[in-house]
């Protein structure tokens, strides 16, 4: 719902309502990852996407009839026949998308949650998307770290959605929950969608230079919270970074420090040092690889840069074991040349640590086209 809350909200604070497609569950090779949503507004415009396009038409002519009927429904979309373009997957996936009407008298909480979301609170959505008795469908709880509103049903399936739930967003993970039909951990006869909306993953970007603006640029486009970083008042200035999300005068090594310290780096922070000066990316990566949890730290630089940066960091004390965690010269080779290309090489490299690429042509592989990062494709 993330992608299309916007437009969402505004139907919301109309008293419109709007037919809502929300991919819950993902087979094999599906285009679009459980949390994509598709928006059909009052006035019959759309926004988002469930599929790229493939099964788009068919939840368009569902969600307006949802929206008329209010009554919410699953539908399976795949491969069926051989009339994959009707309403199938050509791609050879299958998707599970929940429709549903949304409106304030359907989602009364709902402005509680868009104002999370914009604010970075971690909050999750609990809907129940599939149950014998047909009147709990589309029921839902908000699950905050401390606190719930709602209630899809009864108080032993609330208490039960809503530690699995809590567990779930402290992950930062969206999936489908199975229960007894009155939340028994054991059996089935519910299904509960969870939307996780944790705070966006982070990516610090570290050297306020012409490179750092393409840098922060595509991490705004892949979807991190962007923060650059550097000493010198002069460079580090939002004019120069008008896609971050915050420009911080400071050491970087001390801004990292402090960062560790409050708790605002996990697994998925990925960490930029585009400086290639030793007084600002040694101290640096002394705090970078010695973080207990990081998703990514890459150093830019040459050759030569590469091995005077490695000398310097061991004569510091670090450990050939951290320094195996250092992506550096950071990004993949495509032979880069100017900030825009090469950050697009950076960002390829975080893509692919991310999902596990080899960073090869398609074209010469073999095998699925999307990996699923350890996670069960039948989630």
């Amino acid at each position: 719902m993330r992608d299309v809350l916007s437009e969402l909200m505004k139907v919301w604070r109309a008293d419109g309502t709007a037919g809502v497609g929300t991919v819950v569950r993902t087979f094999r090779s599906a285009p679009r990852m459980p949390g994509a949503s598709m928006l059909v507004a009052p006035d019959g415009s759309v926004t988002g996407s469930v599929s790229g396009g493939c099964v788009e038409g068919a939840v368009y002519e569902t969600a307006t009839e949802v929206i008329e009927s209010g009554v919410p429904t699953l539908e399976r979309y795949g491969v069926a026949d051989d009339d994959a373009f009707a309403v199938g997957l050509t791609c050879g996936g299958t998707i599970e998308v929940f429709v549903e009407a949304v409106s304030r008298q359907t989602f009364d909480s709902l402005e509680s949650v868009a104002a999370d979301v914009e604010e970075h609170r971690p909050v999750a959505v609990a809907t129940v998307i599939a149950h014998q008795d047909p009147l709990w469908v589309g029921r839902r709880l908000v699950i905050r770290p401390d606190t719930t509103d709602g209630s899809i049903g009864s108080a032993r399936a609330d208490s039960a959605v809503t530690d699995d739930a809590r567990g779930l967003l402290a992950a930062g993970r969206t999936e489908v929950l199975t229960y007894g039909p009155d939340g028994e951990r054991r059996g089935e006869g519910m299904r509960v969608f969870v939307a996780s909306y944790a705070p966006r993953a982070r990516m610090l970007v570290f050297g306020a230079i012409d490179f750092a603006a393409a840098v922060a640029k595509q991490g705004s486009f892949l979807g991190y919270r962007v923060t650059v970083c550097d000493a010198r008042e002069v460079f580090a200035t939002p004019s120069r970074f008008p896609t971050a999300d915050e420009v911080v005068i400071d050491w970087p090594h001390r801004y990292l420090a402090a960062q560790a310290e409050a708790g605002a780096i996990d697994s998925r922070t990925v960490i930029c040092v585009l400086t290639h000066d030793p007084k600002f990316d040694v101290p640096l990566l002394e705090v970078a690889l010695r973080l207990p949890e990081v998703g990514f730290v890459g150093a830019m630089g040459s050759r030569r840069t590469h091995q005077d940066r490695l000398e310097r960091l061991r004569a510091a004390g670090v450990t050939d074991l951290e320094l195996a965690r250092l992506a550096s010269p950071i990004g993949l080779d495509l032979g880069a040349r100017t900030p825009e290309e090469t950050a697009v090489s950076i960002a390829a490299e975080i893509i692919a640590l991310r999902w596990g690429g080899e960073g090869k042509p398609l074209s010469g592989l073999e095998g699925p086209i999307h990996r699923s990062s350890g996670e069960s494709e039948s989630r």
